[in-house]
């Protein structure tokens, strides 16, 4: 194929396209569900109905004016890239950043893969003996997502997209109150948004996934939990009380020394997951809480927000 017209017609740099043909080559890829079963499905994935009203919109059917050849190219190496990377733990954007102001097609193609990879992702969960209800907590991260992205005025998808190839590959395992990450010897902790983040929520997600990594990876040998994130940066203890749930979640770690971080910038991290808004002045943020008005008065002081990664043994 003519990677440099495809890319000229999705209006995307030729290097992004290039890097899935590499990825994908000819990888096997998966079939969507069949467009009857996907509105079950995707309130399993928690999706909201304004999302997936546009998602069944922009359904990939074979005669529909809205796919492109170039975008039914890009679904289904989408997909096999994605899928050839089952059980990897790194970061792996799907593919480029597509205009998504051309329609439900485009605005949604990583999330038609996204479904096309459930039973995939499903059937690796089942040979390591992981039970159907964390499967779909799990996955039900992709309704979170795209409903943050809508309060976001769609500036958080790019991110996302490359987030959610975690949970297509087995990567991403929600348990009580957190998420849980395995990589080589490390489990990851992942805050996801859904109501406070208590000591004792906390304490017993924990305990929980202690108990699950050994039961379904025993193969592999975990030592230490990990987090990156804004969340750690000791800065915060000049803004919160002491008994705040921020405070006492960072009172777990032992904090490596601090290294800036290469392509990840604080400042917007911070803007993103308080404000979910990665655009708005200063000034136009609300400040209804410690947290809010913290984060706004430390950058409008001209300091800087830092990502630190701190860990504790398991």
């Amino acid at each position: 194929m003519d990677l440099e017209h495809t890319a000229a017609l999705l209006g995307v740099p030729v290097a992004d396209v290039e890097r899935v043909h590499l990825l994908a080559g000819d990888r096997p890829s998966a079939p969507l569900p069949a467009k009857t079963d996907a509105p079950a499905i995707l309130d399993r994935l928690a999706v909201r109905p304004d999302d997936v009203a546009e998602i069944m919109k922009g359904w990939p059917d074979p005669d529909s004016p809205l796919w492109t050849p170039e975008l039914r190219w890009l679904l289904d190496r989408s997909i096999a890239l994605v899928r050839a990377d089952l059980g990897g733990h790194d970061w792996l954007p799907p593919g480029p950043e597509l205009p998504r102001d051309r329609g439900p097609a485009w605005r949604h193609l990583y999330v038609y893969a996204y479904l096309a990879l459930v039973d995939v992702v499903r059937g690796y969960h089942r040979e390591r003996g992981i039970a159907d209800a964390v499967s779909w907590t799990s996955l039900a991260d992709l309704g979170r997502n795209l409903a943050i992205d809508r309060r976001m005025n769609r500036e958080g998808w790019p991110v996302m997209q490359a987030w959610l190839t975690l949970h297509a590959r087995g990567s991403i395992y929600e348990l009580g109150r957190l998420q849980y990450h395995p990589a080589d010897t490390t489990i990851g902790l992942h805050i996801p948004e859904s109501g406070p983040m208590t000591p004792q929520a906390v304490t017993a997600s924990l305990d929980e996934a202690r108990a699950f990594f050994p039961r379904h990876f025993p193969d592999r040998t975990f030592t230490a939990f990990t987090c990156g994130s804004w969340l750690l940066d000791p800065q915060l203890l000049e803004y919160l009380p002491e008994d705040s749930n921020i405070v006492r979640f960072q009172q777990r770690f032992a904090l490596e020394p601090y290294e800036e971080p290469e392509g990840l910038d604080a400042d917007v991290e911070v803007l993103r997951f308080v404000f979910r808004s990665i655009t708005t002045p200063l000034d136009q943020l609300p400040r209804r809480t410690v947290l809010e008005r913290a984060a706004v008065d430390h950058l409008k002081a001209g300091r800087h927000w830092r990502w630190r990664r701190g860990g504790f043994p398991v």
